[in-house]
């Protein structure tokens, strides 16, 4: 189906046919109840009409539209909400309830795009791009930062300048022990810096 929703907001016009056919008059196509459904979901404002009486049968399509997503197993309205809302009809508060599903289900609304919201700023929109990545990246980098602080292990001309140690053969335990410390330092600094960029 080729629906669109007109540049300036304005709401589609439906026209519904005595064959039960419904016809979009801003794509100039024949539609069905599912093509409305996922009109509704994309956020396209429409309204339905009898094309020979031109009364407003908006609400009876809506209606029928979720007595066929209810059908088909996409349960959304549990049994006893559906039978405390026959329920209403008729009483003291049938003219109240409609205002207060419509404020219930706006404050619904706004609650999921707000979490919706705190969630992509919290772990991002793509993969990569998470809090998790980020963390991982800064302590990398305040690691490294914090090794070229010290000058034997790593400042001005220490292992940044160094080629990455190469397999070698074990060789006599170094005489002092801090330039044994030096060497495990530099080892594990370019195992570091290898996996920071792989």
């Amino acid at each position: 189906m080729a629906e669109k929703k007109s540049g300036n907001g304005d709401t589609v016009v439906i026209k519904k046919y005595a064959n039960r056919r419904l016809y979009n008059t801003a794509t100039s196509a024949y539609v069905t109840l599912e093509d409305l459904a996922k009109m509704v979901r994309d956020g396209t404002e429409f309204v339905v009409f009898d094309a020979k009486t031109n009364d407003d049968l908006t609400r009876q399509i809506l209606t029928q539209i979720i007595f066929e997503e209810e059908s088909r197993g996409e349960a959304l309205l549990p049994v006893q909400f559906l039978r405390q809302l026959i329920g209403f009809y008729g009483g003291q508060m049938q003219s109240v309830l409609p205002s207060y599903l419509e404020m219930s289900l706006d404050t619904f609304t706004r609650q999921q795009e707000q979490i919706r919201g705190q969630f992509t700023k919290a772990f991002g929109a793509t993969p990569g791009a998470g809090l998790m990545d980020e963390a991982v990246k800064r302590n990398m980098a305040l690691f490294n930062e914090a090794m070229r602080m010290w000058p034997g292990f790593g400042g001005v001309g220490g292992a940044a300048a160094r080629p990455a140690p190469q397999a070698e053969a074990p060789r006599a335990p170094a005489a002092d022990p801090l330039d044994e410390m030096r060497r495990q330092m530099d080892e594990m600094r370019a195992q570091l810096d290898k996996l920071s960029r792989s």
